[in-house]
């Protein structure tokens, strides 16, 4: 005899949304706007699929927000988290104390880190990792003999966090205006968006020349002041904005001649998304300090910290206390989850993956979207990916004309991404994706045949309202 199985009944919606409008204040949300409209309730993953409350399956074209490395449903990570729960559940690492998984875990990140990365300082996010490292940066020239060194330079449109040290690392003005940003210490450069700023030049020639802003910047506040620079390998949350081969290079040339540490914020490229461990070694970065959080633990348990490089480390190790730190640093639960993480990322063979085929895929893939009337360019780097909405287009990305930023083009195309069934984030009017490596080619096609028919009914939709004339 056989039995059909029970479908699990939805929630209901409705009675989760009166709830959220009157108690959950989101992160980076008009909230006036969500009540009107309602939040979207997830409630299951599996693979690269959400579901929603009504039902509704979703192509997860993000990761989460850039995290959810593995995919959804990985028992193994739920049970590893489940035993290291049930051994102990927590404890603190202040105290001369210490526990089985963070220490493993410290030692498997240097296993994997770039040369000369020995030691990690535990977080709870990669906002918290961003403030240590305006901390650490600062007590290591401290301990040099050169307090006076005290400023960090970051750049304009950048994304390093929400606390009040990471939101002045980052160089978005939207955040800056709301609790009156940045903090004394924190200045930025421009971002090296060939699209903004490379007219007349080859776009390896302006990777050199938007490094060089960093040197005048130097020279303008003076050597004996900077202590680091910190910048995104690719710029993530400011829109996938992906730096000429020449830029990284030529930035750690000028962080040597002037003694600058140099941090590389690997929250988004850290973990196998762009076919290497970490961003560090595709670019030749060679930096100082290392961020890293989201794919640590593909989301699945909060986690985050930094790399110290052994020039920094060795500075703090003899340095006495280093009077900072956080209830969970190193958290057991969390690390248990980041080592079965790392697990399958390394027995499953997906940087690998990402970097051979499906990367390669992908972007042969998504720069097919770039004959579609309304994209002006698509750009990818292994598992990220960005295109930008134009107006009008041209044969030089620079000559293109572009939407008014008021119309909300990029949020408008969004919204049809979202009721087609795949997540794909608007950065303004450009569109980004970062999904799981886990992706197949077969989803990938999946993929790129959604984002075109979304990208068709934009047109159809903008045509109507008679934007593009």
């Amino acid at each position: 005899m056989t039995t059909t199985p029970t479908v699990p009944e939805l929630p209901d919606t409705k009675g989760l949304q009166r709830l959220d409008a009157a108690h959950y204040l989101h992160p980076f949300t008009d909230h006036a706007a969500l009540a009107e409209k309602g939040a979207r309730v997830m409630v299951r993953g599996d693979g690269i699929w959400l579901w929603d409350s009504d039902g509704h399956k979703v192509l997860d074209a993000m990761s989460g927000l850039w995290c959810v490395n593995v995919g959804y449903g990985r028992r193994s990570i739920t049970e590893a988290v489940a035993r290291q729960m049930d051994t102990l559940p927590f404890y603190n690492s202040f105290f001369n104390t210490t526990t089985i998984p963070a220490v493993q875990l410290a030692a498997k990140l240097a296993k994997i880190a770039p040369a000369g990365f020995n030691h990690v300082f535990f977080t709870g996010s990669g906002s918290e990792a961003n403030d240590t490292n305006v901390r650490m940066v600062r007590r290591f020239w401290d301990l040099a003999g050169q307090p006076e060194r005290t400023v960090i330079i970051s750049r304009h449109n950048a994304y390093h966090g929400s606390t009040m040290a990471g939101a002045s690392l980052g160089g978005m003005t939207g955040m800056h205006v709301q609790g009156g940003l940045p903090i004394p210490g924190i200045v930025h450069i421009g971002q090296p968006s060939y699209a903004d700023h490379g007219t007349g030049m080859t776009f390896e020639e302006f990777g050199v020349y938007a490094a060089s802003w960093l040197e005048e910047r130097i020279k303008e506040l003076g050597p004996d002041k900077v202590a680091a620079f910190i910048g995104e390998p690719i710029q993530g949350a400011g829109g996938v904005i992906i730096p000429p081969p020449t830029y990284w290079p030529e930035i750690r040339r000028i962080c040597d001649k002037y003694d600058v540490l140099l941090i590389a914020d690997e929250v988004i490229t850290g973990f196998g998304r762009l076919g290497k461990w970490f961003a560090a070694d595709v670019y030749g970065m060679r930096p100082d300090l290392i961020t890293f959080a989201k794919g640590v633990t593909s989301g699945y348990v909060p986690l985050g910290g930094v790399l110290v490089g052994d020039r920094v480390a060795d500075a703090l190790v003899r340095g006495g206390d280093f009077n900072h730190g956080f209830t969970y640093s190193g958290h057991p639960v969390a690390c248990a989850a980041a080592l079965e993480n790392i697990r399958i990322l390394e027995e499953e063979r997906l940087l690998d993956q990402v970097a051979h085929d499906t990367g390669p895929y992908l972007k042969q893939r998504f720069a097919s979207l770039a004959a579609h009337p309304l994209v002006g360019s698509a750009e990818s780097f292994g598992f990220v990916a960005g295109l930008s909405l134009v107006r009008r287009k041209a044969a030089h990305v620079h000559h293109q004309l572009r939407f008014d930023p008021g119309l909300g083009v990029g949020m408008l195309c969004r919204a049809h991404m979202f009721e087609q069934g795949v997540i794909m984030r608007a950065v303004g009017d450009r569109m980004i994706i970062a999904p799981p490596l886990i992706m197949t080619r077969e989803q990938i096609d999946e993929m790129i045949q959604k984002i075109r028919y979304c990208l068709d009914l934009t047109l159809t939709d903008l045509t109507a309202r008679r934007w593009l004339d």
